[in-house]
């Protein structure tokens, strides 16, 4: 199979890349990737290249990707996410989840659990939905306890 990404690298390119992997300065999966641009420049397969450099085959595929399309600068550093997902709370729905927390459970519990007040939550529609992890998160950050005896 024809590769779809071939890597050449200017001089400059490669002797930048063989001074950063001698140097042995920077993050390993900065330098893993400038090993792999380098093998991938010599002409090596994806499945050698993995094996040489110890990575997996789809980090070889999708650095050799990254440097087609995107530059040198941009395949050495690990992806990122452009946008950061939105955060779904705010202090509304900490002070609610409090609320809930400190009140009466429901009828047929002993005590509030972190998946009766994120179901609560919901469908009381402080938000559309919520995980208890979450729920748990919010809780530990206000220091809240739920159901523990005090010892005082």
């Amino acid at each position: 199979m024809k590769k779809k990404y071939i890597v050449t690298l200017t001089e400059s390119e490669r002797s930048d890349l063989k001074a950063m992997i001698s140097s042995g300065k920077g993050a390993a999966r900065r330098l893993a990737h400038a090993r792999i641009l380098l093998k991938a420049d010599q002409g090596l397969s994806d499945l050698a290249i993995a094996d040489a450099v110890e990575v997996s085959r789809p980090t070889v595929e999708r650095v050799r990707r990254r440097f087609v399309e995107e530059g040198m600068a941009i395949a050495l550093d690990p992806y990122r996410p452009e946008k950061p997902r939105p955060c779904k709370v705010d202090g509304h729905l900490e002070a609610h989840l409090i609320a809930l927390a400190c009140s009466k459970p429901p009828e047929g519990s002993v005590r509030w659990t972190l998946r009766l007040l994120a179901a609560k939550a919901v469908e009381l529609e402080y938000v559309d939905s919520l995980s208890y992890e979450t729920t748990r998160q919010i809780l530990k950050k206000t220091n809240c306890n739920l159901g523990a005896k005090s010892n005082g």
